[in-house]
């Protein structure tokens, strides 16, 4: 299925309506009202999993902007902890906004490969509490394509606002290149992958499972080795052959927490991407605190990810001060 065909067919989510459903006039930048019965077809976010799709619906608001609905579940195995979102569910829904639209507005084929290049939040954490209900979003989206000679996209970056009943509760961005020589439709087998390696104590790092543990010890207070686990099935949600963007984000706040002393909810985490991290090799995660003047009232942390001496991350992490 082409990204053009099925912008014909389903220029907005198209959700199973009902007789009661109310629409906007087109180009308000207001979201059709109606209940969100669906997501987004998964292939256009590179999920496998239904239940690991956030996005509800898009419309074309304007020229390159866009309005996308979305919904957080009240129970999530990773994103929901201790009655709040992780923040890093608006990292992840900042990412499928990007992917969505690449395919779905800016004409990328399905089978082509997406490479993030960054992506960051900054979160409101007043609204990250998990209600009685679902989490129901709503995004405001500005994008910037870049088209090579032939017309095809190359890149596209997003600017995001995530507003909860009505209220900003993040914002942020992603970059995306678009791998014309790599088709993602059909990987082969997967590399011989890492052994696993032990993680460090679940409650060091602000996680209740040692399952979802992304570091393991060196030695040094400063550094650990990135635990890939390919069983898991929210950072593993489908074949891929590289460690994926979001572990290194998950793997970026553990080493905050580590660095600092403490399991703490970051505030703003912006991650930069080099390369890509193979899955054959160890990469070693680094941490060290960025200066404040003192009298700030957050603390920041730089964590960066080499792998084969190779700088493949960087990531800023800050949080409230302790």
């Amino acid at each position: 299925m082409s990204a053009s065909t099925f912008r014909t067919d389903r220029a907005i989510s198209r959700a199973a309506g009902t007789e009661s459903d109310t629409t906007t006039p087109p180009g308000t930048g207001a979201l059709l009202v109606r209940p969100l019965t669906t997501t987004v077809p998964k292939e256009l976010v590179h999920r496998a999993s239904v239940a690991e799709v956030m996005l509800t619906g898009w419309e074309r608001v304007g020229d390159h902007r866009f309005a996308v609905a979305a919904q957080w579940p009240r129970g999530h195995s990773f994103f929901a902890v201790d009655g709040r979102y992780n923040p890093l569910i608006a990292a992840e829904t900042i990412r499928q906004t990007a992917v969505l639209l690449a395919h779905a507005e800016y004409g990328v084929p399905l089978d082509r490969r997406l490479l993030v290049k960054d992506i960051g939040v900054s979160t409101l954490p007043e609204h990250f509490d998990i209600g009685w209900t679902p989490a129901a979003l709503e995004l405001r989206v500005a994008a910037l394509a870049s088209t090579g000679h032939d017309g095809t996209l190359t890149g596209l970056r997003v600017n995001v606002e995530i507003l909860r009943d009505g209220h900003l509760a993040a914002t942020g961005g992603c970059a995306l290149s678009s791998d014309t020589a790599a088709n993602d439709q059909a990987p082969g087998p997967l590399p011989q992958v890492i052994a696993l390696t032990p993680p460090v104590p679940p409650q060091t790092v602000g996680r209740l499972s040692p399952l979802d543990v992304v570091l393991s010890a060196m030695g040094r207070p400063d550094q650990w080795l990135l635990r890939v686990d390919i069983g898991h099935p929210v950072f593993f949600d489908r074949h891929i052959d590289h460690v994926p963007d979001m572990m290194l984000l998950e793997a970026a706040c553990q080493a905050m927490a580590m660095t600092l002393g403490r399991p703490c909810v970051p505030l703003d985490i912006t991650t930069e991407f080099d390369r890509g991290t193979e899955l054959t090799s160890h990469c070693v995660i680094e941490a060290c605190r960025i200066p404040g003047n003192g009298t700030d009232c957050v603390e920041s942390v730089l964590v960066t990810g080499h792998q084969s001496g190779k700088l493949v991350f960087r990531s800023a992490v800050t949080v409230a001060a302790g």
